[in-house]
């Protein structure tokens, strides 16, 4: 990627829950230093999680939630919100359809009572759905990085594999096509153009076994991190970035240094 050959915002997904549903969205307005709006405002926690509250009042570590790595039948959930009414639903294709008002208490039940089956009966059962403190999210990582993704390595990956890889494996917010591959990680420490935003490019992410899941079935399917380490030396995909300057970003817009 150069000025004279700019990359391409090809794509951005966001996940109301922490790993229960993903949805693809035609544009987000970016705020400097904040995470993608409505991305992981909310996480299901378990048993051995956070105390009860419905509301944070800081970061939690992601071992307290509901997580695809623990419970790869959650891969297959898809998601719509509605910014305006606040509402959320799901679909699964064992499970169904849910729609929920994630603020409403009977609807919290109905969630947890629509997720039990989907989680293994020999962990931490689902216990309730919390919420991020304002502003916030229940990422991985308590910093309010926003995850960049690159096609051309996904295709890459696909490559060394012999098989078609889902983007929502990975779980990212921004997808880039124009890209070499694996040229995210040459962006660390530099800055890009999305759109009317910017953003720094901090680090790699270190991936873990939820990418082995075929989101379409929740099923594992394809030995992932065997096939980054082995074309690598590595388990990573993708780069963390933050905003350093807030605008508006849609699909199609120009990505370049």
């Amino acid at each position: 990627m150069t000025p004279d050959a700019p990359a391409t915002l090809a794509g951005i997904c966001r996940h109301p829950i922490k790993a229960v549903g993903r949805e693809q969205v035609t544009e987000a307005t970016l705020a400097a230093g904040a995470p993608l709006p409505m991305d992981r405002v909310w996480a299901v926690a378990h048993a051995a999680g956070p105390a009860d509250a419905d509301s944070l009042a800081g970061w939690a570590p992601k071992h307290g939630f509901l997580r695809g790595v623990a419970g790869p039948g959650l891969m297959a959930i898809s998601a719509e919100s509605d910014a305006g009414t606040g509402r959320i639903s799901l679909h699964h294709p064992g499970a169904g359809e849910l729609s929920i008002d994630p603020e409403a208490e009977v609807d919290r039940a109905r969630l947890i009572a629509w997720l039990r089956p989907l989680w293994p009966a020999g962990r931490p059962a689902p216990v309730r759905l919390v919420r991020a403190p304002e502003g916030g999210a229940l990422a991985d990582t308590p910093e309010p990085h926003i995850a960049l993704m690159s096609h051309a390595s996904n295709r890459a990956l696909e490559d060394v594999m012999g098989q078609s890889l889902s983007i929502h494996r990975w779980r990212g917010n921004l997808w880039i096509d124009g890209l070499a591959p694996w040229e995210e990680f040459d962006l660390i420490g530099r800055e890009i153009a999305v759109g009317e935003a910017r953003l720094r490019i901090k680090r790699r992410i270190t991936r873990c076994r939820a990418t082995t899941v075929d989101p379409e079935t929740g099923m594992r399917n394809a030995d992932t991190l065997g096939a980054l380490a082995a074309a690598r030396g590595d388990q990573d995909f993708g780069v963390y970035a933050v905003v350093t300057r807030g605008g508006t970003i849609r699909p199609g817009d120009t990505v370049r240094p």
